[in-house]
């Protein structure tokens, strides 16, 4: 009996001094969602096998409450790359669009041409649209 009741009387402060606080500190994230690319800056059509190549891509945010959350990057086949972005909202007031830059770093690791498609959004069909970029990796 002894050598339950010492762990518990361990345990047992610990457990009095952890409170339950439900309470939100600032802004809560409220979804994520797919957000067009507006545009694509690559600095150089071709490059040099394992070197590495910013893209920039270009998508626009209404300030205050939405920011950029990550990129969906999909190998669809061996030279081609499909990219989509997304976005964050939180339960902040929103204000005035603002177009924000991304980052990704490619790094190939085989030679050939690489083609990219980064997602700008659907058109009045429902079909995706596309941007279309190609990397030569020499």
């Amino acid at each position: 009996m002894k050598k339950l009741i010492f762990p518990f009387l361990l345990i047992l402060p610990l457990v009095l001094t952890t409170s339950c606080n439900d309470r939100s500190e600032g802004e809560e994230l409220q979804s994520i969602d797919p957000v067009k690319i507006d545009s694509v800056r690559i600095e150089s059509d071709t490059i040099q096998l394992s070197m590495v190549l910013p893209i920039k891509t270009y998508s626009t945010y209404s300030s205050g409450c939405e920011g950029f959350y990550g990129y969906d990057y999909m190998h669809t086949d061996v030279f081609e790359r499909k990219v989509v972005s997304y976005k964050f909202k939180t339960s902040a007031a929103c204000s005035d669009p603002l177009v924000r830059v991304s980052q990704i770093n490619f790094q190939p690791q085989q030679t050939g041409t690489f083609h990219f498609k980064f997602w700008k959004g659907k058109d009045n069909s429902g079909q995706n649209i596309w941007i279309e970029k190609s990397v030569v990796v020499e």
